[in-house]
């Protein structure tokens, strides 16, 4: 046994339990036992969330490369109230191109197992049925592989490795026109353009919103210019009409802006260089050498096109006359304040919608709309932050969205809303600061488009558009509030010490060449639990210092570290950047622990469990 090996604490790997049962295997239930003689991968994750998105991109090359001792495992676990519907888990499997088991949890119970506290998490389980690594957040899957290969050296010599085929089993596809489509665009000719995401795709439609025109893209992902019949796309989303008659498309899993010439179904690359922007990159210059990341949705607003950045939290710009890309707003800490670009939080923005005075967003992490004005200031009209949501109408301060993808500017100044996770189409009125439903019983609608006095609607998970009349008068609704199913981590009020275990992966060390290779950033909602500990710093761990008299907040915790390849030899070593961000939702009690643990990469040795 090699020293890293010997070295590894050995924890034996809690049940797999799921109330809502295993996807993608043929309805067969698995146990961990089953899967014994095999390295497992767990993916803590839940649909929503876009860094978990960006992890099951990164894993799709390591379960091709292993995939005869590897199986990836994804556990389903819920923030929002939609996600625990099974047929919603059984549809986001599906529209992201989950190629692994999936074991639905509703009720969080592997979750609280495995003591997670952040999606997305991956967890390593050895042969035996051991844990040997966890790893929270985005950019460890070159570290969780070079894990892989010593683990299949190591039990391969002890013969405690099974190779074979794996559990999954693909589902039969579904025939029809669309497959969950993402945004759509009314065209000059009447006609409509849809993203029709699973497929890799833009489809054109009649006025009739049903009949194919034609199709751009080789429906296989892919990121390649050129003819309608050989361009490639990679689960696109946004739309957008330029001034010379062009569409501008968000390529949101290729991190690019693509051009389609509506004339000859040509397509070209405007911005992005088909890798995730990560820390530490540039955040202007010419379009085509920087980096986007998980472009969602495009506007044009004020000259520019305005680009709903959800893998960041942001919004940038790109600038068609110059060929540029820049930062508009947002600091890419996630959540929900308010103020000068430069200063303002969001929450994976995913819907853009302008008019002549505001742009207005859909932040669906925060469940809200918000506005930017002409100098570029930002603005909330509905929502309160990352844990509420619900459906409830009334005065815009109290009321409610859930997860919404989706904005469309109405001709009366008002505003209509993908309302995504509760299958409803809401009206947010300036005028009169209220907020009404227009319509319910549609599924996962995640944009609109206006049609004379009809608006046509994205109802992505049935697959189509649907047309309705708008009504004069609002749907009333029960009203429903919610907060997330999170559990609320007891902590002792007044000092608590904040630990982010680090340990850098096998070969690699932490980065020192420019200074300090680690960050952290905290903050709380609200801002008076933290009396002590707020801001950033290059440590690690932190006494934070609680209010007694705040019975209960969030603590906002970002963490990031660079390590590189531990090769005095090697001139130029590779790095990499691990980065997560977690809200960990607190209650402050009596006697309850001191310490806040939260595992960016490694084991907390600290921990009991």
């Amino acid at each position: 046994m090699n020293d890293s090996a010997s070295r590894r604490v050995r924890v034996r790997a809690p049940e797999l339990v799921g109330k809502g049962g295993w996807l993608n295997t043929g309805d067969q239930q698995y146990t961990l036992a089953d899967l014994r003689g095999r390295i497992v991968i767990l993916d803590f994750w839940t649909f929503c969330c876009i860094n978990c998105l960006h992890v099951l991109d990164e894993l799709r090359e390591l379960e091709e490369r292993h995939r005869d001792t590897v199986v990836v495992v994804g556990v389903h676990s819920p923030k929002f109230v939609h996600e625990a519907e099974h047929q919603a888990v059984v549809d986001a499997v599906e529209r992201y191109g989950v190629e692994h088991p999936v074991l639905d949890d509703p009720e969080l119970v592997t979750w609280k197992q495995y003591a997670v506290r952040a999606w997305p998490t991956l967890v390593v389980i050895d042969p035996e049925g051991y844990v040997v690594a966890q790893h929270a957040g985005e950019g460890h899957v070159h570290a969780i592989e070079r894990l892989v290969e010593e683990l299949e050296a190591e039990h391969e010599a002890k013969g405690t490795l099974r190779r074979g085929d794996g559990p999954y089993v693909a589902p039969e596809p579904e025939p029809t026109v669309l497959r969950f489509p993402g945004k759509a665009l009314l065209l000059p000719s009447g006609n409509f353009l849809v993203s029709d995401t699973t497929r890799h795709q833009l489809v054109e439609l009649a006025e009739d919103g049903e009949s194919v025109v034609r199709r751009i893209g080789t429906g296989e992902r892919g990121f390649t210019d050129g003819s309608a019949d050989r361009a490639s796309f990679n689960e696109p989303q946004g739309l957008a009409l330029l001034d010379d008659g062009s569409v501008v498309v968000a390529d949101t899993v290729n991190h690019a802006l693509r051009r389609l010439d509506l004339a000859s179904g040509a397509v070209t690359t405007l911005a992005g260089t088909g890798r995730q922007w990560m820390q530490g990159a540039p955040t202007s210059g010419p379009a085509r050498e920087v980096a986007l990341s998980s472009p969602w949705d495009v506007a044009l607003f004020g000259g520019k096109v305005w680009i709903a950045m959800a893998g960041v939290h942001q919004l940038w710009t790109y600038d068609p006359e110059a060929g540029t890309v820049q930062v508009a707003a947002g600091t890419t800490n996630e959540g929900l304040v308010d103020g000068p670009g430069a200063e303002a939080w969001f929450a994976q923005p995913s819907g853009l919608a302008a008019t002549a005075e505001r742009l207005w967003l859909a932040d669906s992490e925060t469940s809200a709309l918000r506005w930017v004005d002409l100098d570029g200031a930002v603005h909330t009209a509905v929502g309160t932050g990352l844990f509420d949501f619900g459906h409830r109408d009334g005065e815009a301060g109290q009321a409610l969205l859930q997860h919404p993808l989706g904005v469309t500017a109405l001709p009366d100044g008002s505003v209509a809303v993908a309302d995504t996770y509760n299958h409803a189409l809401r009206r947010y009125d300036p005028a009169t600061g209220e907020v009404t439903t227009l319509a319910t019983d549609l599924r996962e609608p995640s944009d609109a488009v206006l049609v004379g006095d009809d608006i046509v609607v994205v109802e992505s998970a049935r697959h189509r558009l649907t047309r309705l009349r708008l009504p004069e008068e609002a749907v009333r609704v029960e009203a429903v509030a919610h907060r997330t199913q999170r559990a609320a981590t007891e902590v002792a009020p007044g000092r608590l010490r904040l630990d982010v275990i680090f340990q850098a992966p096998a070969g690699q060390k932490l980065d020192t060449r420019y200074g300090p290779s680690t960050r952290l950033l905290v903050s709380a909602t609200p801002p008076e639990l933290l009396l002590k500990g707020e801001g950033a710093d290059s440590d690690l761990s932190r006494e934070l210092e609680l209010d007694p008299a705040v019975t209960e907040g969030v603590l906002h915790v970002s963490a990031m570290a660079a390590s590189c390849d531990d090769d005095p030899a090697n001139e130029y070593p590779a790095c990499h950047v691990h980065q997560q961000d977690w809200g960990v939702p607190v209650r402050l009690v009596e006697g309850a622990t001191d310490r806040l643990p939260l595992v960016l990469a490694g084991l907390d040795e600290g921990e009991a469990r």
